[in-house]
């Protein structure tokens, strides 16, 4: 079914690559108007010119989530071009892994609670009003496995992921009381191949550097269906998140993880 999100206007942080990417681009596809924010100022036009290429709608507005500042200019620019806001899926974040908690420094913990948290809670804050004028919409906030379930080494990563998690159940209740059409869910992803395993920093111990995780290789041991998830795979479910196909869908969650959550089973040799 084309056009899911047909004339819909959506703004996807961390839309330059990753999980984002494959949103904008289906998003773009499938009907929407799309904004793409990000820190990425080489990759995030480069995007832009591909949607349009292929036919899509789309602009990119260099961003960072944790600015307020930023996020009313972000939301009046917004405004000014397309007057209206459907759909907004905060989906910029990152990952810092340690050995232990221990090993953390506090730096390390604010700036992913920052991004992580901060990010989305003022994504929110300003992106509502302008939703609200126009009877409704749908919020998607990119969780994770890790916000369903402890994660070693990604302890304070869970703890970001698992306040996304309730902080989308807590504003979808906010929205049903105010009766204003707007819908919000969270999407909980488990081991997707994207750029981001690259870019995990081990923190204190690994002095900055990059840790070695190969998402394959570990999908092969930790995941049911024996492999990693495709971030078009989870684009998808953003999608349906989005679209009128989910318009009795609120404050749950989409957890796409190949079956992690769910158990484990015999690996066949």
């Amino acid at each position: 079914m084309a056009g899911q999100v047909e004339g819909k206007v959506a703004l996807v942080t961390g839309g330059a690559s990753g999980i984002g990417e494959a949103i904008v681009e289906l998003f773009a596809r499938e009907g929407a108007t799309v904004i793409a924010t990000d820190i990425d100022e080489l990759r995030g036009p480069d995007l832009v010119r591909r949607v349009t290429k292929a036919g899509g709608k789309a602009i990119f507005l260099e961003q960072d989530v944790t600015s307020e500042e930023r996020w009313i200019e972000v939301v009046a620019e917004i405004a000014k071009r397309y007057g209206r806001l459907d759909t907004l899926v905060a989906n910029a974040g990152i990952g810092i892994a340690v050995p232990s908690i221990t090993e953390m420094t506090l730096g390390d913990w604010r700036k992913q609670n920052a991004i992580n948290l901060d990010g989305v809670f003022l994504s929110v804050k300003h992106c509502l009003p302008l939703m609200r004028k126009h009877g409704g919409g749908s919020i998607v906030m990119m969780s994770s496995l890790a916000g369903l379930r402890g994660a070693p080494g990604l302890s304070a990563y869970s703890a970001t992921k698992g306040g996304v998690r309730l902080f989308a159940k807590s504003i979808a209740m906010e929205c049903a009381a105010a009766g204003d059409g707007i819908r919000v869910n969270s999407v909980h992803p488990g081991i997707i191949d994207t750029p981001i395993w690259g870019k995990i920093p081990t923190g204190a111990t690994g002095a900055g550097q990059n840790a070695p995780i190969d998402p394959e290789e570990r999908a092969r041991i930790a995941t049911p269906l024996g492999r990693a998830g495709q971030a078009a795979e989870i684009a998808s479910g953003v999608l349906y998140l989005a679209s009128d196909a989910s318009r009795y869908v609120t404050g749950s969650e989409l957890v796409i993880d190949g079956g992690m959550n769910a158990g484990a089973v015999p690996r066949r040799q």
